[in-house]
């Protein structure tokens, strides 16, 4: 009786030795896709100090010496999860700067269930991020804050900022965030409002599936996004630290997060529809946003590779603030890849922590 195994075996050692290496090649990435364990993310030690619905509120390495006075609270987007800010040992900017002294915190929003579907970005701006604050500021035992917010998260942090001038906020971080909606790329073709029915996808769907957003976000560059990983891992699977990065990566991208329906339809309809936050037009429970109402020291970071928000995005509102200390810093990244891409680690999280350092004593 033939012994199929041994067979293939034999065959494959008789193959010439190019061949071989593309065969083991293609073993070790049918492997990496079907066989190996999923990487662990987010390890740097934290613990919950609130919680709010689905929000948790983590504070980072809570043992480790504070040397900087002001605490950092970070405010990510409401897609995806936001460990992509502690993706891995080595390429974590809460690992970063809590090894310089900084005291970090992050506001999780959590993964919203159907009964969240109304929930919109009044809730998010007016009760959820200063609340946070405010227990940041008694955990942390300041009189002051720094926030950091990065993708969606920096357009919630500005409109709080503005909505809430008495808050105590000394600084200001904006990673990747839009704010000018009036030319947002293929988005504005995408989403006009004469051939996007939206108020259809969210009274249909409820809240928003994650799947739906990645493949927006992946429309943007399709053959990129969608071959570029797995052609990047054919040809360099014999690499281990690639394979490790890859995975983490890939991981993060399919684990996201469905967005809150109202609060799509508005993010939709008052943003990327109407542009409402750079022309002072947006309200929030019947309060006007007024940009110029912030005067914390900023920092506002762009990627010259962004697809997602484009530099023209972010670059407006340097001009609508008030702030006397303002810096606009355009690195060269993608969205992602200014917070966990190769370069991150020596470029985006030194900019940070020294210039938060300089402001946070």
């Amino acid at each position: 009786m033939v012994n199929t195994k041994e067979s293939i075996e034999s065959f494959i050692d008789n193959m010439p030795e190019d061949y071989k290496n593309e065969y083991k090649r293609y073993k070790r990435v049918m492997n990496i896709l079907t066989r190996e364990p999923e990487p662990e993310v987010g390890q740097t030690p934290k613990e919950v100090i609130w919680t709010k619905n689905k929000a948790k509120l983590y504070r980072y390495q809570p043992n480790k010496q504070k040397t900087k006075k002001v605490p950092i609270l970070m405010i990510y987007a409401l897609i995806n999860k936001p460990y992509i800010l502690d993706l891995t040992p080595g390429s974590s900017l809460i690992e970063y700067l809590t090894d310089r002294g900084h005291d970090v915190y992050l506001l999780d929003w959590g993964i919203p269930g159907h009964e969240d579907r109304h929930m919109k970005f009044d809730d998010y701006v007016m009760d959820y991020i200063p609340r946070a604050i405010k227990k940041v500021l008694k955990k942390s035992e300041q009189d002051e804050i720094s926030l950091l917010g990065y993708c969606i998260g920096g357009t919630l942090t500005s409109i709080a900022a503005a909505l809430h001038p008495n808050l105590p906020i000394r600084n200001l971080v904006f990673m990747t965030s839009p704010f000018d909606f009036s030319d947002a790329g293929l988005f504005s073709n995408w989403l006009d409002e004469r051939y996007f029915n939206l108020d259809l996808m969210v009274d249909t769907l409820g809240n928003i599936p994650a799947e739906t957003i990645d493949f927006g976000n992946k429309l943007l560059k399709p053959i990129t996004n969608y071959f570029g990983p797995y052609v990047a891992l054919a040809n360099r699977a014999d690499d281990d630290e690639f394979v490790k990065n890859w995975s983490l990566l890939q991981k993060w991208v399919e684990d996201g997060v469905p967005f809150p329906g109202e609060a799509y339809r508005q993010w939709i309809r008052e943003f990327y529809q109407q542009n409402k936050l750079i022309n002072d037009e947006l309200y929030i429970r019947g309060q006007q946003v007024k940009l110029s109402n912030i005067k914390a020291n900023v920092l506002n970071i762009a990627a010259n590779r962004d697809h997602i928000a484009i530099p023209k995005q972010t670059e407006k509102l340097m001009d609508k603030i008030s702030s006397k200390d303002k810096t606009y810093e355009l690195v060269s990244a993608g969205h992602v890849s200014v917070t966990v891409g190769k370069k991150a680690p020596t470029t985006t999280y030194p900019l940070i922590e020294e210039w938060l350092a300089k402001r946070s004593n």
